[in-house]
Protein backbone atom coordinates (compact mmCIF):
# COMPACT_ATOMS: atom_id res chain seq x y z
CA UNK A 1 0.00 0.00 0.00
CA UNK A 2 1.29 3.22 -0.69
CA UNK A 3 1.81 6.46 2.07
CA UNK A 4 -1.44 7.85 -0.39
CA UNK A 5 -3.31 4.88 0.02
CA UNK A 6 -2.83 4.58 3.93
CA UNK A 7 -3.74 8.08 4.23
CA UNK A 8 -7.71 8.81 4.99
CA UNK A 9 -9.87 9.72 2.13
CA UNK A 10 -9.79 12.82 0.35
CA UNK A 11 -12.49 15.37 -0.59
CA UNK A 12 -12.73 19.28 -1.55
CA UNK A 13 -15.11 22.08 0.30
CA UNK A 14 -15.40 25.64 -1.93
CA UNK A 15 -17.08 28.10 -0.03
CA UNK A 16 -18.98 30.83 -2.02
CA UNK A 17 -19.53 33.37 0.51
CA UNK A 18 -22.85 35.29 -0.70
CA UNK A 19 -26.62 35.70 -0.41
CA UNK A 20 -29.65 37.53 -1.65
CA UNK A 21 -29.99 38.37 1.65
CA UNK A 22 -28.65 36.70 5.02
CA UNK A 23 -31.11 34.65 7.24
CA UNK A 24 -31.95 35.59 10.56
CA UNK A 25 -31.07 31.99 11.97
CA UNK A 26 -27.94 31.47 9.79
CA UNK A 27 -24.49 31.56 11.70
CA UNK A 28 -22.28 30.25 8.11
CA UNK A 29 -19.91 32.43 6.71
CA UNK A 30 -22.21 34.36 4.61
CA UNK A 31 -22.51 37.86 3.40
CA UNK A 32 -25.81 39.82 1.58
CA UNK A 33 -24.82 40.79 -1.82
CA UNK A 34 -23.85 44.67 -2.35
CA UNK A 35 -23.70 44.27 -5.99
CA UNK A 36 -22.52 41.41 -8.64
CA UNK A 37 -20.34 39.58 -7.53
CA UNK A 38 -17.20 39.23 -9.46
CA UNK A 39 -17.95 35.25 -10.36
CA UNK A 40 -14.77 35.32 -12.83
CA UNK A 41 -12.57 36.35 -10.57
CA UNK A 42 -13.49 34.70 -7.63
CA UNK A 43 -13.07 31.35 -9.26
CA UNK A 44 -9.68 32.30 -10.38
CA UNK A 45 -8.85 33.11 -6.44
CA UNK A 46 -10.18 29.59 -5.80
CA UNK A 47 -7.96 28.16 -7.77
CA UNK A 48 -5.30 30.54 -6.58
CA UNK A 49 -6.11 29.02 -3.15
CA UNK A 50 -6.04 25.59 -4.29
CA UNK A 51 -2.81 25.90 -5.62
CA UNK A 52 -1.08 26.72 -2.59
CA UNK A 53 -2.62 23.96 -1.01
CA UNK A 54 -1.76 21.51 -3.38
CA UNK A 55 1.90 20.29 -1.34
CA UNK A 56 -0.56 19.41 1.57
CA UNK A 57 -1.83 16.92 -0.88
CA UNK A 58 0.30 15.89 -3.27
CA UNK A 59 -1.18 13.42 -5.80
CA UNK A 60 -4.08 12.11 -3.77
CA UNK A 61 -7.43 11.21 -5.27
CA UNK A 62 -10.47 13.33 -4.96
CA UNK A 63 -13.74 11.51 -4.21
CA UNK A 64 -15.69 14.26 -3.72
CA UNK A 65 -16.07 18.31 -4.44
CA UNK A 66 -18.99 20.12 -2.10
CA UNK A 67 -19.48 23.78 -3.41
CA UNK A 68 -21.74 25.16 -0.23
CA UNK A 69 -22.28 28.67 1.02
CA UNK A 70 -23.52 30.92 1.03
CA UNK A 71 -25.54 30.29 -2.38
CA UNK A 72 -22.93 28.81 -5.18
CA UNK A 73 -26.28 28.79 -7.19
CA UNK A 74 -25.67 32.52 -7.52
CA UNK A 75 -22.88 31.50 -9.87
CA UNK A 76 -23.44 31.02 -13.43
CA UNK A 77 -22.59 27.57 -14.81
CA UNK A 78 -19.87 28.40 -17.18
CA UNK A 79 -18.03 29.96 -13.95
CA UNK A 80 -18.53 26.50 -12.38
CA UNK A 81 -17.37 24.45 -14.81
CA UNK A 82 -14.74 26.90 -15.06
CA UNK A 83 -13.66 25.75 -11.15
CA UNK A 84 -14.67 22.20 -12.03
CA UNK A 85 -12.00 21.97 -14.99
CA UNK A 86 -9.62 23.96 -12.72
CA UNK A 87 -9.92 20.96 -9.99
CA UNK A 88 -9.51 18.21 -12.30
CA UNK A 89 -6.78 19.96 -13.54
CA UNK A 90 -4.76 20.00 -10.81
CA UNK A 91 -5.73 16.78 -8.50
CA UNK A 92 -6.56 13.36 -9.75
CA UNK A 93 -10.83 13.38 -9.57
CA UNK A 94 -12.28 9.96 -9.12
CA UNK A 95 -14.74 8.81 -12.39
CA UNK A 96 -17.40 8.18 -9.74
CA UNK A 97 -16.94 11.21 -7.86
CA UNK A 98 -19.58 13.36 -5.56
CA UNK A 99 -20.15 16.93 -7.14
CA UNK A 100 -22.35 18.60 -5.03
CA UNK A 101 -23.75 22.18 -5.70
CA UNK A 102 -25.99 23.15 -2.87
CA UNK A 103 -28.74 25.92 -4.58
CA UNK A 104 -31.44 27.86 -2.90
CA UNK A 105 -35.34 27.61 -4.77
CA UNK A 106 -35.97 30.53 -7.04
CA UNK A 107 -36.70 30.47 -11.01
CA UNK A 108 -33.74 32.10 -12.00
CA UNK A 109 -31.41 29.57 -10.27
CA UNK A 110 -33.28 26.67 -10.95
CA UNK A 111 -33.59 27.65 -14.43
CA UNK A 112 -29.12 26.98 -14.06
CA UNK A 113 -29.67 23.21 -13.10
CA UNK A 114 -29.45 21.97 -16.27
CA UNK A 115 -26.40 24.32 -17.02
CA UNK A 116 -24.81 23.01 -13.57
CA UNK A 117 -25.08 19.32 -14.90
CA UNK A 118 -23.39 20.31 -17.84
CA UNK A 119 -20.69 21.25 -16.11
CA UNK A 120 -20.23 18.61 -14.00
CA UNK A 121 -21.90 18.79 -11.16
CA UNK A 122 -23.88 15.58 -10.13
CA UNK A 123 -25.44 16.38 -7.17
CA UNK A 124 -27.60 19.12 -6.38
CA UNK A 125 -28.74 20.20 -2.82
CA UNK A 126 -31.57 22.96 -2.19
CA UNK A 127 -32.81 24.65 0.77
CA UNK A 128 -36.42 24.51 1.06
CA UNK A 129 -36.63 24.60 4.76
CA UNK A 130 -40.25 24.84 4.65
CA UNK A 131 -43.36 24.18 2.25
CA UNK A 132 -45.43 26.91 4.20
CA UNK A 133 -45.46 30.56 3.02
CA UNK A 134 -45.74 32.04 6.69
CA UNK A 135 -42.82 30.00 7.83
CA UNK A 136 -40.65 30.98 5.07
CA UNK A 137 -41.57 34.68 5.85
CA UNK A 138 -40.76 33.54 9.58
CA UNK A 139 -37.00 32.40 8.61
CA UNK A 140 -36.30 35.65 6.44
CA UNK A 141 -36.07 33.52 3.03
CA UNK A 142 -36.58 34.60 -0.07
CA UNK A 143 -38.58 31.89 -1.79
CA UNK A 144 -42.28 30.54 -1.87
CA UNK A 145 -43.23 26.91 -1.23
CA UNK A 146 -44.17 27.42 -5.34
CA UNK A 147 -40.51 28.21 -6.07
CA UNK A 148 -39.69 25.32 -3.62
CA UNK A 149 -41.06 22.10 -5.44
CA UNK A 150 -40.59 23.73 -8.92
CA UNK A 151 -36.84 23.53 -7.85
CA UNK A 152 -36.94 19.92 -6.82
CA UNK A 153 -38.95 18.91 -10.11
CA UNK A 154 -36.21 21.14 -12.44
CA UNK A 155 -33.31 19.13 -10.41
CA UNK A 156 -35.19 15.95 -11.63
CA UNK A 157 -36.05 17.22 -15.35
CA UNK A 158 -32.29 18.00 -15.34
CA UNK A 159 -31.78 14.57 -15.19
CA UNK A 160 -30.24 15.24 -11.63
CA UNK A 161 -30.59 11.25 -10.06
CA UNK A 162 -29.11 12.34 -6.84
CA UNK A 163 -30.15 15.35 -4.97
CA UNK A 164 -30.94 16.49 -1.30
CA UNK A 165 -33.85 18.65 0.37
CA UNK A 166 -32.85 20.82 3.53
CA UNK A 167 -35.98 20.49 6.08
CA UNK A 168 -36.38 22.49 9.09
CA UNK A 169 -38.62 21.60 12.01
CA UNK A 170 -39.39 23.36 15.58
CA UNK A 171 -39.88 26.39 13.74
CA UNK A 172 -41.40 29.94 14.87
CA UNK A 173 -44.80 29.14 16.20
CA UNK A 174 -44.64 25.42 14.54
CA UNK A 175 -47.26 22.76 15.18
CA UNK A 176 -46.73 19.07 14.92
CA UNK A 177 -49.14 18.92 11.89
CA UNK A 178 -47.85 21.95 10.33
CA UNK A 179 -44.11 19.87 10.66
CA UNK A 180 -45.27 16.70 9.31
CA UNK A 181 -47.69 18.42 6.66
CA UNK A 182 -44.28 19.93 5.92
CA UNK A 183 -42.55 16.85 5.82
CA UNK A 184 -44.84 15.24 3.66
CA UNK A 185 -44.63 17.31 1.16
CA UNK A 186 -40.98 17.10 1.09
CA UNK A 187 -41.17 13.74 0.89
CA UNK A 188 -44.11 13.64 -2.12
CA UNK A 189 -41.39 15.71 -3.87
CA UNK A 190 -39.32 12.37 -4.39
CA UNK A 191 -36.05 13.55 -2.67
CA UNK A 192 -33.06 10.65 -2.57
CA UNK A 193 -31.81 11.80 0.40
CA UNK A 194 -33.32 14.46 3.05
CA UNK A 195 -31.61 16.48 5.22
CA UNK A 196 -34.49 17.13 8.24
CA UNK A 197 -33.16 19.07 11.22
CA UNK A 198 -34.21 21.49 14.30
CA UNK A 199 -34.10 25.15 14.02
CA UNK A 200 -31.64 26.23 16.84
CA UNK A 201 -30.49 29.65 17.93
CA UNK A 202 -27.19 30.47 17.34
CA UNK A 203 -24.75 32.34 18.62
CA UNK A 204 -24.37 35.67 17.45
CA UNK A 205 -27.44 35.88 14.73
CA UNK A 206 -30.56 37.77 15.03
CA UNK A 207 -32.40 35.29 16.02
CA UNK A 208 -29.83 34.84 18.95
CA UNK A 209 -30.49 38.13 19.71
CA UNK A 210 -34.12 38.44 19.20
CA UNK A 211 -35.43 35.09 19.89
CA UNK A 212 -38.78 34.18 18.48
CA UNK A 213 -41.52 32.22 20.05
CA UNK A 214 -40.27 28.47 19.52
CA UNK A 215 -42.09 25.17 20.17
CA UNK A 216 -41.56 23.67 23.57
CA UNK A 217 -38.95 20.78 24.19
CA UNK A 218 -41.80 17.98 24.22
CA UNK A 219 -43.73 19.31 21.31
CA UNK A 220 -40.59 19.36 19.33
CA UNK A 221 -39.54 15.68 20.66
CA UNK A 222 -43.04 14.92 19.48
CA UNK A 223 -42.13 16.35 16.17
CA UNK A 224 -38.63 14.23 15.68
CA UNK A 225 -40.19 10.99 16.95
CA UNK A 226 -43.59 11.51 14.32
CA UNK A 227 -40.68 12.39 11.60
CA UNK A 228 -38.84 9.85 11.60
CA UNK A 229 -41.31 7.33 11.51
CA UNK A 230 -42.62 8.84 8.50
CA UNK A 231 -39.27 8.85 7.00
CA UNK A 232 -38.90 5.09 7.74
CA UNK A 233 -42.06 4.43 5.92
CA UNK A 234 -41.22 6.76 2.89
CA UNK A 235 -37.95 4.17 2.63
CA UNK A 236 -35.66 7.35 4.10
CA UNK A 237 -33.18 5.49 6.08
CA UNK A 238 -31.39 7.65 9.07
CA UNK A 239 -27.96 7.34 8.85
CA UNK A 240 -27.05 10.92 10.65
CA UNK A 241 -28.58 12.56 13.41
CA UNK A 242 -30.39 14.94 10.58
CA UNK A 243 -29.69 13.26 7.25
CA UNK A 244 -32.17 10.15 5.94
CA UNK A 245 -31.50 8.55 2.46
CA UNK A 246 -32.51 5.87 0.27
CA UNK A 247 -30.13 3.18 -0.48
CA UNK A 248 -27.32 4.48 -2.05
CA UNK A 249 -28.03 7.82 -1.70
CA UNK A 250 -26.15 9.02 1.58
CA UNK A 251 -23.50 11.97 0.92
CA UNK A 252 -20.29 10.74 0.63
CA UNK A 253 -18.98 13.93 1.06
CA UNK A 254 -20.41 14.46 4.83
CA UNK A 255 -19.87 10.76 5.44
CA UNK A 256 -16.08 11.71 5.12
CA UNK A 257 -16.09 14.43 7.63
CA UNK A 258 -17.93 12.05 9.80
CA UNK A 259 -15.19 9.31 9.34
CA UNK A 260 -12.51 11.71 10.35
CA UNK A 261 -11.71 11.81 6.43
CA UNK A 262 -8.99 14.78 5.22
CA UNK A 263 -10.16 17.59 2.83
CA UNK A 264 -9.45 20.69 1.24
CA UNK A 265 -10.87 23.71 1.67
CA UNK A 266 -10.92 26.76 -0.49
CA UNK A 267 -12.74 30.09 -0.69
CA UNK A 268 -13.61 32.62 2.04
CA UNK A 269 -14.01 31.25 5.18
CA UNK A 270 -13.34 27.83 4.00
CA UNK A 271 -11.84 24.89 6.69
CA UNK A 272 -10.03 22.37 5.77
CA UNK A 273 -8.65 19.12 7.42
CA UNK A 274 -5.20 17.09 6.30
CA UNK A 275 -3.67 14.19 7.46
CA UNK A 276 0.30 14.36 6.42
CA UNK A 277 2.47 11.24 5.95
CA UNK A 278 4.19 11.73 9.58
CA UNK A 279 0.51 10.95 10.85
CA UNK A 280 0.29 15.18 11.80
CA UNK A 281 -3.37 16.78 11.36
CA UNK A 282 -3.45 20.30 9.92
CA UNK A 283 -6.56 22.29 10.31
CA UNK A 284 -6.43 25.27 8.19
CA UNK A 285 -8.94 27.60 7.28
CA UNK A 286 -9.19 30.70 5.04
CA UNK A 287 -9.92 34.65 5.14
CA UNK A 288 -13.54 34.82 6.16
CA UNK A 289 -14.80 38.44 4.61
CA UNK A 290 -14.70 37.93 0.59
CA UNK A 291 -13.48 41.18 -0.14
CA UNK A 292 -9.94 40.62 1.96
CA UNK A 293 -10.06 37.01 0.55
CA UNK A 294 -10.35 38.59 -3.05
CA UNK A 295 -7.45 41.17 -2.33
CA UNK A 296 -5.36 38.71 -1.16
CA UNK A 297 -2.34 39.02 -3.11
CA UNK A 298 -1.13 35.38 -3.01
CA UNK A 299 -1.84 32.13 -1.48
CA UNK A 300 -0.36 32.38 2.21
CA UNK A 301 -2.19 35.95 2.40
CA UNK A 302 -5.35 34.27 1.86
CA UNK A 303 -4.80 31.71 5.18
CA UNK A 304 -6.83 33.00 7.87
CA UNK A 305 -4.76 30.67 10.46
CA UNK A 306 -3.35 26.59 10.67
CA UNK A 307 -3.77 24.78 13.71
CA UNK A 308 -1.95 21.01 14.18
CA UNK A 309 -3.88 19.32 16.31
CA UNK A 310 -2.28 18.09 19.75
CA UNK A 311 -2.99 14.36 21.03
CA UNK A 312 -5.04 15.64 23.71
CA UNK A 313 -7.37 16.96 21.05
CA UNK A 314 -7.73 14.00 19.24
CA UNK A 315 -10.71 11.65 21.43
CA UNK A 316 -13.22 15.05 21.07
CA UNK A 317 -12.11 15.73 17.13
CA UNK A 318 -12.85 12.01 16.44
CA UNK A 319 -15.66 11.43 18.08
CA UNK A 320 -17.92 14.68 17.79
CA UNK A 321 -17.76 13.63 13.51
CA UNK A 322 -18.19 9.79 13.97
CA UNK A 323 -21.14 9.43 16.67
CA UNK A 324 -23.07 11.56 14.89
CA UNK A 325 -23.49 8.69 12.36
CA UNK A 326 -26.23 5.74 13.80
CA UNK A 327 -23.91 3.14 12.84
CA UNK A 328 -21.31 4.64 13.96
CA UNK A 329 -18.06 3.46 12.63
CA UNK A 330 -15.58 0.08 13.05
CA UNK A 331 -13.42 0.61 16.52
CA UNK A 332 -10.02 0.36 14.43
CA UNK A 333 -10.67 3.48 12.39
CA UNK A 334 -9.49 5.33 15.46
CA UNK A 335 -6.14 4.64 15.42
CA UNK A 336 -5.81 4.38 11.23
CA UNK A 337 -6.90 8.26 11.20
CA UNK A 338 -5.62 9.48 14.88
CA UNK A 339 -2.31 7.34 15.12
CA UNK A 340 -2.94 6.90 18.66
CA UNK A 341 -4.48 3.76 19.95
CA UNK A 342 -7.58 2.99 21.40
CA UNK A 343 -6.49 1.73 24.12
CA UNK A 344 -5.52 5.40 25.55
CA UNK A 345 -9.36 6.15 25.38
CA UNK A 346 -10.26 2.99 27.04
CA UNK A 347 -11.25 4.67 30.77
CA UNK A 348 -13.55 6.73 28.37
CA UNK A 349 -15.32 4.12 26.10
CA UNK A 350 -15.97 2.23 29.46
CA UNK A 351 -17.80 5.52 31.12
CA UNK A 352 -19.84 5.95 27.83
CA UNK A 353 -20.97 2.52 27.93
CA UNK A 354 -21.33 2.14 32.06
CA UNK A 355 -24.14 5.10 31.79
CA UNK A 356 -25.73 3.52 28.66
CA UNK A 357 -24.93 5.90 25.99
CA UNK A 358 -22.53 3.99 23.82
CA UNK A 359 -22.89 0.75 22.51
CA UNK A 360 -21.51 -2.39 23.91
CA UNK A 361 -19.72 -4.27 20.77
CA UNK A 362 -16.16 -3.81 21.07
CA UNK A 363 -15.91 -3.39 17.07
CA UNK A 364 -17.64 -0.43 16.69
CA UNK A 365 -18.04 3.11 18.02
CA UNK A 366 -21.69 3.46 18.15
CA UNK A 367 -24.03 5.68 19.95
CA UNK A 368 -26.92 3.91 21.45
CA UNK A 369 -30.33 5.32 20.92
CA UNK A 370 -29.98 7.22 24.62
CA UNK A 371 -26.41 8.57 23.70
CA UNK A 372 -27.77 10.04 20.00
CA UNK A 373 -30.31 11.81 21.94
CA UNK A 374 -28.25 13.39 24.72
CA UNK A 375 -25.04 12.98 22.52
CA UNK A 376 -23.90 16.43 23.79
CA UNK A 377 -23.71 14.32 26.97
CA UNK A 378 -22.16 11.52 25.17
CA UNK A 379 -19.52 13.86 23.63
CA UNK A 380 -18.39 15.19 27.03
CA UNK A 381 -17.05 12.37 27.81
CA UNK A 382 -14.40 12.54 25.62
CA UNK A 383 -13.28 16.33 25.99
Amino acid sequence: MSSSEALPPLGVYVHFPWCVQKCPYCDFNSHALRGAPDQAGYVEALLADLDHDLPLVGDRTVRTVFMGGGTPSLIEPQHIGRLLAGIAARLPLAADAEITLEANPGTVEAGRFAGYRAAGVNRLSIGVQSLATDKLVALGRIHGPDEAIAAARQARAADFDSFNLDLMFGLPGQTVAQAMDDLAGAIELGPPHLSWYQLTLEPNTPFAHAPPVLPDDDMRWDMQQAGQQRLREAGLAQYEISAYARDGFACRHNLNYWRFGDYLGIGAGAHGKLTRADGRILRRWKQRHPVAYLAAENGPARIGGDRWLERDDLPIEFMMNALRLNAGVLAGSYERFTGEPLSTIADRLHMARARGLLDSDSERLMPTDLGHRFLNDLLGIFE
